[in-house]
């Protein structure tokens, strides 16, 4: 059984905008809840849980639901250094100023 976890408020707000958000996405295509569960191989019960923002319902089934719904590319861009400007300053802070070759041991006038 898993372990009950209380995620913050801002991380619940996140997954109920994600589910509404998916919500929105599945009513605008027209397709009801019960051919995107197909689709996403889960059961009607779930998907009405990702639309919810349940915070109990697995990354991957919220994944498999995108995926359906042909938005799976945009969660692969999620944390993408690309849209990380602290992972990128703090990447670049750690770059060497200068870079030194290491001579060889070897006498190269040989």
């Amino acid at each position: 059984m898993p372990t009950p976890h209380q995620p913050p408020a801002s991380t619940r707000r996140a997954l109920r905008k994600l589910g509404a958000d998916i919500h929105d996405a599945r009513r605008r295509r027209r397709l009801p809840m019960a051919v995107i569960a197909e689709r996403a191989f889960t059961s009607r019960s779930t998907l009405q849980r990702v639309e919810a923002g349940d915070t109990n319902v697995s990354i991957g089934i919220y994944a498999s639901v995108l995926q359906a719904l042909g938005l799976l590319d945009g969660l692969s861009k999620v944390a993408d250094i690309v849209n990380d400007p602290l992972g990128q300053a703090l990447a670049k802070a750690e770059l060497p100023k200068h870079v030194h070759l290491k001579r060889s041991t070897r006498n190269l006038s040989r």
